[in-house]
């Protein structure tokens, strides 16, 4: 009896000491099977991701910035969903935290290594392994090849800014003209009291800025408005939309005229009597389409108003009316300032909040609904156009063009907190596979704008680290630029460059320049922390600060029919392969550049002649105005403008009233 006593007492001990520790037990098929001690997750990881240690939070701040909270977190899960944003170093805490970084932000927060003891939280969704625990985190990197490389260049290869004027104005929206010269228009309220709302800048003539600057006007206030080149035969600026009123149907045509040194005399036109929009709008996009016609989409009906789900046609067809678009009013307030594009197939790529899609380009019905844009990596639904405000870009076309195009879109923010991406994403939306392929960026964006360059790269400005667009709703100004240049390997196409000391925020604009130069102007934040800006920059790239000469042409056709064959007449001095590239027209705004667009025609050359085959068709390369360049090696020749398809519209002869002067077709 005693001895029976005895062993079940010893048995009850032995059950209470397994319970009290990390060497739990368990009765299986009869038998006592002992555990091994709980530790972190170190075999089977995704990738290349390694167990490091257990180590604390930092002193009054987190290690990591990015956070996800799951109720089935394991190291598997966390890890994967770091490395799909490109961070290579992660950690668990509390059991269900994961949270996303780089390991230099380790040292920088102040952590240190703690005991593995002090990791000793099951996780959520795997409760063989520890997942961190009270202010201490699992901590994993990745040891493989690396997610991202970033070039960091120095001297001249990291380019420069240089200020160019003081200013008169400053700008919501610029646009380059095909008369040299750089038109822009301004918002009421926001400069001197005199303002006109409107400029022409000559840069040929800086030295003098009385004769730099043209004073222009307009009748109704441009703030948030948008504009793209025509394709008649005088490559017209069109303006359209506004902040109230008569402003949101505004429809503003200018006639650029002049030339470098030699003042223009034409002005604004714009009679909201005869000539405005079917819908008021707001923070709308247009563009050229294939058949000459201007697509207007989307906005608000101004002064903060309800959305305008709509698509509209200019000129206006008889008897049409405006196209409903559900997938605007859905996405509503998220939306403003879509990106546009005509694709090969000749349908409208379309980008929207963290949305796309193709329409139809007679009917405007959705022909494909595209994957959604990855956004932040703890966050899905961060958006990329205003008020979340990214930049996108085309990227290049290459003859014989039969690659389906590219569409690049970096930075944006989330709704809320306004955490600004660091991340670019791009698609092939007629490929089979048009999923988005997501990049870093070297540091965080919102508001950024972004630019082409003539020999196939682009350039990332201005914005903000964090914040949302609009009036004081983003804090630390991103001053850095960034090349992107999209021959290079995923992960590896970007190059941290040279940093302006002028902040950058709502609108500010970057629109090429026919020299090879970035123009950078504009800031209007109203944050009581930065000024409005008046001050113009430019960015110089490497490639003029080589010391290498340019090259120079002479082409006589600067009308084109497309598969045209076009003799131009070069010099070159030798510096590499002779290419040449045609860049759309663009107006800056908002972080959209209407009009961009880039494209690399087949060209032979014989001695001093060179012969270039143009594009084959309107869905290649819509009709309009572009900027030809010839490059030698590198280093791009001045720009002369050239126009391809005609004007199937008729935009000539538009619009049929006396107010407004017209070129004809």
């Amino acid at each position: 009896m005693a001895t029976s006593f005895f062993q079940s007492a010893l048995s009850l001990l032995f059950w209470l000491s397994l319970l009290a520790s990390s060497d739990a037990s368990a009765i299986a098929k009869g038998a006592l099977t002992v555990r091994q001690a709980r530790t972190a997750q170190k075999t089977g990881l995704p990738g290349s991701w390694q167990y490091q240690a257990c180590i604390t939070e930092g002193n009054g701040k987190r290690v990591w910035k990015y956070q996800i909270i799951s109720d089935t977190a394991t190291a598997t899960s966390c890890l994967t969903q770091c490395q799909s944003f490109g961070y290579q170093a992660a950690g668990i805490e509390y059991g269900n935290e994961c949270w996303c970084g780089d390991a230099v932000d380790i040292a920088a927060a102040g952590s240190t290594t703690a005991a593995e003891t002090d990791c000793g939280v099951a996780c959520a969704g795997d409760n063989r392994y520890n997942c961190g625990g009270g202010n201490r985190l699992s901590w994993y990197l990745w040891t493989g090849t690396p997610l991202y490389v970033w070039n960091y260049p120095t001297g001249a290869n990291a380019g420069r800014y240089e200020l160019i004027s003081g200013g008169v104005v400053i700008p919501l929206l610029t646009t380059s003209g095909v008369n040299g010269k750089y038109t822009f228009v301004e918002k009421f309220g926001t400069g001197a009291p005199n303002s006109t709302g409107a400029y022409e800048l000559d840069v040929s003539q800086l030295a003098n800025p009385s004769l730099a600057w043209r004073e222009m006007h307009v009748k109704t206030d441009v703030f948030c408005s948008a504009s793209v080149t025509l394709p008649d035969k005088a490559g017209r600026q069109i303006n359209i939309g506004g902040w109230s009123g008569d402003s949101t149907f505004g429809i503003r045509l200018y006639w650029p005229d002049g030339s470098p040194g030699v003042p223009g005399v034409n002005d604004w036109q714009e009679n909201v009597n005869v000539l405005k929009l079917q819908r008021g709008r707001w923070y709308p996009t247009a563009m050229v389409m294939t058949n000459g016609s201007i697509l207007v989409v989307g906005g608000q009906t101004g002064s903060n108003g309800p959305p305008q789900p709509n698509l509209e046609i200019l000129p206006r067809p008889s008897g049409a009316g405006v196209v409903y678009a559900d997938w605007l009013e859905r996405t509503d307030p998220n939306n403003l300032y879509p990106f546009l594009a005509i694709l090969p197939s000749g349908g409208i790529f379309v980008g929207y909040y963290n949305e796309a899609r193709i329409l139809d380009p007679v009917t405007f019905n959705t022909i494909t609904t595209l994957p959604n844009m990855p956004g932040a990596v703890n966050n899905p639904g961060a958006g990329r156009t205003y008020p979340l405000e990214g930049s996108a870009m085309l990227l290049p076309q290459y003859a014989p063009f039969t690659a389906p195009l590219g569409i690049l879109i970096c930075g944006g923010s989330t709704i809320g907190a306004g955490i600004a991406l660091d991340n670019c994403v791009s698609s092939q939306p007629e490929a089979g596979n048009n999923a988005w392929t997501l990049e870093r960026m070297p540091s965080q964006r919102v508001m950024p704008c972004m630019t082409a360059l003539p020999d196939g790269t682009y350039m990332i400005l201005n914005g903000a680290h964090q914040g949302a667009a609009g009036f004081g709703l983003a804090t630390d100004p991103n001053r850095n630029a960034v090349l992107y240049d999209p021959s290079k390997p995923v992960n590896q196409r970007m190059s941290v460059m040279a940093n302006t000391t002028i902040a950058r925020l709502y609108h500010s604009e970057a629109i090429l320049m026919q020299d090879g130069r970035v123009l950078v102007s504009g800031s209007d934040p109203e944050d009581g922390k930065n000024p409005q800006e008046y001050r113009v920059e430019v960015f110089v790239p490497p490639y003029l600060l080589a010391g290498r000469p340019r090259p120079s042409f002479t082409i006589a056709n600067k009308n084109w029919d497309y598969g045209a064959s076009i003799p131009i007449t070069v010099q070159v001095n030798g510096g590499g392969a002779t290419r040449v590239s045609m860049l759309g027209a663009e107006s800056s705004t908002h972080g959209n550049t209407m009009g961009q667009r880039t494209l690399f025609p087949a060209v032979s050359c014989a001695g001093a002649t060179c012969t270039i085959t143009t594009p084959p068709n309107k869905n290649v390369c819509p009709p309009g105005w572009y900027q030809l360049f010839l490059l030698d090696g590198p280093t791009p020749s001045v720009s002369t403008w050239v126009r391809i398809g005609g004007d199937p519209a008729a935009l000539g002869n538009w619009p049929p009233y006396p107010d407004f002067k017209k070129p004809g077709v």
